[in-house]
């Protein structure tokens, strides 16, 4: 964790547990699973539905590029997904991709180095991570993103100046290492692109947006350049209609990209055919039992099979076994499929679970209907997060999921005192700035309100009332807040010490583009939880992604990728992407493990 992150509180590094867990005797209350062969739903039950070199499990990022890879290495391969739907939470996502070195970033300019990569990435993630996995993401990260271009319509933009997470650490680069997918026309999927998971943002009807410009959507009232960046955005829509394209950005270019390199490669996605166990002989894994079309059958995998399933976000009883409290299901923007099927298979195969503790964490915001996971709008000037003791207590300008870390510390031994917080604003914010996708000056839904995630009052003291906290010590936090944002100097939790906590501000406001006093009126607070993007905790995995058991040996046959194994990024976050770039990765490697076996 870097120096700046260290501030955010005297308690603000992440836990470093790890919890490992098999067949056998559990760690930290790990399930303990009977036997295969003394499980009601057999492995082996089942009329036999087909045999495959490589049975992959999910289709997001992680699943969808390792098949691609599997089926450029001469290898017949499956993909079932549960969901009646493809692209997972990729295809939901902004498709923000880290990978230090590659083309896109070289090719731009960007001053990265091997070594640079390595001590920067050694420094974020610390020493959980063994330095062999480490180095694995870093080798095979550019050599993934290669193939990928090479083997499917994908291309990528680089997203100049979204910093690295920790820019003041070794090795981290201010000016970012990120890169996102270039517009694809979705006409190239024919039928198949009805079966795209929506995204969890549509983009603006007319508009082709890519995540690096919603840096700017967000100033379009306030600033020249965002104005600009949106005339741009129109500009491309509108382009896109005249061409008859369906213009696709983001996470929804990212798996139509991958799923029209499978279509080119003749793979086959079965979808609403969930996993229900791996079939195992003599300790190796063989084969998947699925659900196809409501049937249970059999699918072989002569070489091996890749779980890339995703995380456990929606499976409130084991959130509720592995993580803190408060935990839910519903502050998940995840896939709502994910629900750690291809984890539990795992286990029951025989192998070892480590950082279930941990997510891909974010300050969200419970709006009816799907939480919100709140970006630029805590980190523009002009607003502040407050506790229930009506006091700051974070850098609100800090990576997302290190201020959850936060929230989930003990606050003068008071467990959960962080959880709700309250983000507040005041008017003079509201009139500049988009939040959510609401413009400037427009009032926020009556459903906000009735739900308990907005409130809004003409005073401090009426605000203080509304959201439960003491008045008199809301009105000293906003007064010092008040005071250090006039100066711009954070002295109590140094928002604006660093490039990436500058990246969603206003460059017109000044001397701390992070920074601006709350004090017109009418104020407004939001009710912020610990949302996710989905769980980073599952299968644990070597540098070539064979799932290993508790005492480190493999598993035959059996291979992980993504949310459904232990995150490379260990408790931390290197950058935008430290998601689905490891995903992509790790999943190119498992199948060329498979290929070279």
């Amino acid at each position: 964790m870097s120096a700046s992150a260290s501030r955010t509180s005297p308690a603000a590094l992440p836990s470093r547990r790890t919890v490992l867990a098999g067949t056998g005797a559990g760690v930290l209350g790990a399930t303990v699973l009977p036997p295969a062969a003394a499980r009601a739903d057999s492995a082996q039950d089942g009329p036999p539905l087909g045999e495959y070199d490589v049975v992959v499990v999910g289709s997001g990022a992680a699943g969808m590029t390792a098949a691609l890879t599997a089926a450029q290495r001469g290898l017949s391969v499956l993909v079932v997904e549960k969901a009646p739907t493809f692209g997972g939470s990729a295809a939901r996502s902004g498709a923000g991709i880290w990978l230090p070195n590659n083309s896109v970033i070289l090719g731009a300019g960007v001053p990265d180095t091997p070594q640079k990569a390595a001590t920067y990435l050694a420094a974020v993630v610390g020493p959980e991570v063994p330095a062999d996995r480490q180095a694995a993401f870093l080798a095979n990260g550019p050599r993934m993103l290669d193939f990928v271009m090479a083997s499917s319509p994908l291309r990528f933009r680089f997203m100049e100046g979204y910093s690295d997470y920790y820019p003041n650490l070794p090795g981290g680069l201010p000016n970012g290492r990120s890169i996102e997918p270039d517009q694809i026309d979705g006409n190239i999927l024919g039928a198949e692109l009805a079966r795209l998971n929506p995204a969890y943002l549509p983009v603006p009807a007319g508009m082709v947006v890519f995540s690096q410009d919603y840096k700017w959507l967000n100033l379009a009232a306030v600033s020249a350049k965002g104005l600009a960046v949106s005339t741009e955005c129109l500009a491309r829509g509108t382009k896109a209609a005249l061409r008859g394209e369906k213009p696709l950005t983001m996470g929804q270019a990212l798996a139509a990209g991958l799923r029209a390199g499978l279509q080119r490669a003749g793979v086959p996605v079965w979808l609403n055919s969930p996993l229900v166990d791996l079939v195992q002989e003599g300790g190796a894994v063989t084969g998947v039992v699925v659900e196809k079309q409501g049937v249970r059958g059999t699918v072989r995998a002569r070489r091996g099979v890749v779980i890339g399933s995703g995380g456990f976000e929606h499976h409130a009883q084991m959130r509720a076994q592995y993580q803190q409290q408060p935990i839910g299901t519903q502050w998940s923007v995840g896939a709502k499929e994910n629900t750690g099927d291809g984890i539990r298979a795992g286990q029951r195969a025989g192998a070892a679970l480590a950082l279930m503790d941990d997510a891909w964490w974010g300050p969200s915001i419970p709006l009816p209907g799907e939480p919100y996971f709140c970006l630029a709008e805590r980190t523009l000037p002009g607003g502040l997060i407050v506790n229930a003791n009506g006091a700051r207590f974070v850098n609100e300008a800090a990576p997302y999921s290190d201020v959850v870390h936060v929230m989930y510390e003990k606050d003068r031994g008071a467990v959960g005192s962080h959880i709700p917080a309250w983000l507040i604003v005041d008017q003079n914010y509201r009139n500049k700035y988009l939040f959510k996708d609401i413009l400037p000056t427009l009032p926020f839904p009556d459903a906000w309100y009735q739900s308990g995630a907005a409130k809004k009052a003409w005073t401090w003291d009426a605000l203080a009332g509304q959201i439960g906290v003491p008045a008199g010590a809301l009105r000293a936090t906003l007064g010092r807040f008040n005071a250090q944002a006039w100066s711009g100097d954070d002295a109590d939790f140094h928002r604006g010490d660093t490039a990436y906590d500058h990246y969603y501000t206003d460059p017109n406001v000044h001397p701390n583009s992070c920074l601006a006093p709350v004090w017109v009126p009418p104020f407004y607070a939001f009710r912020i939880v610990p949302g996710d993007l989905g769980t980073k905790g599952g299968i644990v995995t070597d540098a070539r992604a064979r799932a290993l058991r508790p005492d480190g040996s493999v598993i035959p046959g059996l291979y992980a990728a993504g949310n459904a194994s232990a995150a490379v990024m260990g408790h931390s976050y290197a950058g935008a992407g430290s998601t689905i770039g490891p995903a992509m990765t790790f999943g190119y490697v498992a199948a060329n493990a498979i290929a070279d076996a």
